[in-house]
C-alpha cells in the first residue's frame, strides 16, 4: 500500500497493491496493520454504500463534532470525481479543495479526515461507492456546502447535476459558522 499526501493536510490517497492475472485480481481494500503503520486511523465503526446513475452529485456532506466523521472512500464498480473540502477554520487551506477520480480500475482510496466537507460526482452508470467511516451518523449533526459555491471552484465537469432537494439548498462558505476550529 501506498499513501501520499495531497496538498491539503490530513487528506490522504491510498493506492493497495493489487495483484492480478488471468483469473482476475486481489487487493486488501483495508488492513488494520498497514493502516496502523501508515498512521492511518483503524477504528471503523460502520461501513456504507451507494449506488448511483451518472451525473448523481452527493454533497459536499460532512458530520458535526462531537459525531465528526472520518470517511475512507473508494469505487468498487463505475467512476466519481471524489472532492474534498477543508472546512477548519483555523487550517492554511481552509476553503481550498481537492478533487481526485477514483475508479474501479485505478482502485484508489482517499482518506478524508473529520473537518472536510465531501461529496463526489458519478461518472458512469451503476455506480457503487463504498466508504467506512470513524463515527456514527447522527440527523441532527448534518452538515454541508453548497455544490456549485464560486468560492469553492470546484470544476466538476457539469453544469446540471442530479441532486437530492437538501444538497440544493446548502449553504455558502462563507455563510458556515465555525464548525471545526
Amino acid at each position: 500500500m501506498e499513501v501520499t499526501q495531497t496538498p491539503i493536510e490530513g487528506l490522504k490517497i491510498i493506492q493497495p497493491k493489487v495483484w492480478g492475472d488471468a483469473r482476475g485480481h486481489f487487493f486488501e481494500s483495508y488492513s488494520e496493520a498497514a493502516f496502523k503503520a501508515a498512521g492511518l486511523p483503524t477504528a471503523f465503526v460502520q461501513d456504507n454504500q451507494s449506488l448511483s446513475a451518472k451525473g448523481i452529485l452527493r454533497g459536499l456532506h460532512f458530520q458535526k463534532p462531537p459525531y465528526a466523521q472520518g470517511k475512507l472512500v473508494r469505487v468498487i464498480k463505475g467512476a466519481v470525481l471524489d472532492v474534498a473540502v477543508d472546512i477548519r477554520s483555523s487550517s492554511p487551506t481552509y476553503g481550498q479543495h481537492f478533487a481526485i477520480e477514483l475508479n474501479e480500475e485505478n482502485k484508489t482510496m482517499l482518506w478524508v479526515p473529520p473537518g472536510f466537507a465531501h461529496g463526489f460526482l458519478t461518472l458512469a452508470d451503476d455506480t457503487i461507492f463504498v466508504y467506512k467511516v470513524t463515527g456514527i451518523y447522527n440527523k441532527e449533526s448534518e452538515g454541508g456546502l453548497l455544490w456549485n459555491d464560486p468560492a469553492l471552484g470546484i470544476q466538476w465537469g457539469i453544469e446540471n447535476p442530479l441532486l437530492s432537494d437538501k444538497d440544493k439548498v446548502q449553504p455558502l462558505l462563507a455563510d458556515l459558522p465555525v464548525i471545526f476550529p
